[in-house]
């Protein structure tokens, strides 16, 4: 008797797995989307604040690069901004000189030229008068000319020192995002380069639960539907929460082998994301179930 109850146990127990498998339409594990913080610009880490497990929001400092070299740089550009802009007012001075001796030389020039007409002063007299305004007029032209090259030299100098701000702008790293910082690639004091990953942060406050449908099952599944959502609470019993789909791929793909859908023998899935709120319960990498009915 005993032995009849001992292999009905058995039965039942496995019966009752394959029950708890056929209980979930999709299976898969919980992701976030990962943003990588890097730097842009070379120098000492003066200050970092990229503790695994702070929660940052928006425009929170991670970390200051030493930029004092390219401040010297901005306070040199600058002085030079102003030796040049000291060239344009001397160069204004210059013209208005030039144009005050033409006018003199116009007004003796009227008189030299009646004096022509009267036959009271010779030709070689007209002939220099005549000459001496137009080597000033010649003189003027080309000082305007000047302002042309003096501004070409303050654009650049304009640029220059645009850039180095934008490089002192670079050297105080913010997050982009709110998230959680789950990784840290370097220490307070060492040289950050650009390119180089300070740290890794995502969004915990909601997790996708990535899961793979077959091709019968996807018409069941649409965008923006309720589905309920199971995760594991002990061996014997799963925890229910609720989740809505956010993504479906558009194109098949061969099962992933750590995958293990409703039906066994499917080769093609699709895979579906599922957003799930996170009351910290939820982790990267862990499994989820799905039900979409």
């Amino acid at each position: 008797m005993k032995k009849y109850l001992l292999l009905f146990g058995i039965i039942a127990a496995l019966f009752s797995c394959r029950g708890g498998e056929d209980a979930s339409d999709a299976y898969g594990n919980f992701e976030a989307d990962e943003t990588i913080i890097s730097s842009e610009i070379a120098g000492k880490l003066l200050r970092f604040e990229g503790e695994e497990g702070r929660q940052v929001k928006q425009g929170d400092v991670l970390a200051i690069i030493d930029s004092s070299t390219v401040s010297l740089q901005v306070q040199q550009l600058q002085a030079q901004v102003k030796a040049v802009e000291t060239k344009k007012v001397n160069l204004r001075s210059q013209i208005e000189v030039s144009r005050q001796q033409l006018k003199n030389v116009k007004v003796t020039q009227e008189r030299i030229h009646k004096l022509f007409a009267g036959k009271a002063a010779t030709q070689q007299q007209l002939d220099d008068v005549d000459g001496q305004a137009l080597v000033l007029e010649q003189q003027i032209q080309s000082q305007q000319t000047q302002f042309v090259s003096i501004d070409s030299e303050l654009a650049v100098l304009q640029a220059q020192i645009a850039s180095a701000k934008n490089q002192l702008d670079k050297s105080v790293i913010t997050s982009p995002v709110n998230g959680t910082i789950l990784e840290k690639y370097t220490e307070l004091g060492e040289l950050a380069a650009p390119s180089k990953a300070l740290v890794k942060l995502a969004d915990l406050s909601e997790l996708d639960l990535r899961v793979y449908v077959s091709g019968a099952q996807l018409p069941s599944v649409k965008l923006g539907q309720k589905v309920d959502v199971l995760i594991d609470q002990d061996k014997k019993t799963n925890q229910h929460l609720s989740g809505v789909v956010n993504w479906i791929s558009s194109e098949a793909e061969f099962t992933p082998k750590i995958i293990q859908t409703k039906e066994e023998r499917v080769k093609m899935v699709y895979a579906v994301k599922v957003k799930v709120k996170n009351d910290g319960r939820l982790k990267i990498g862990m499994p989820g179930e799905v039900n979409f009915e």
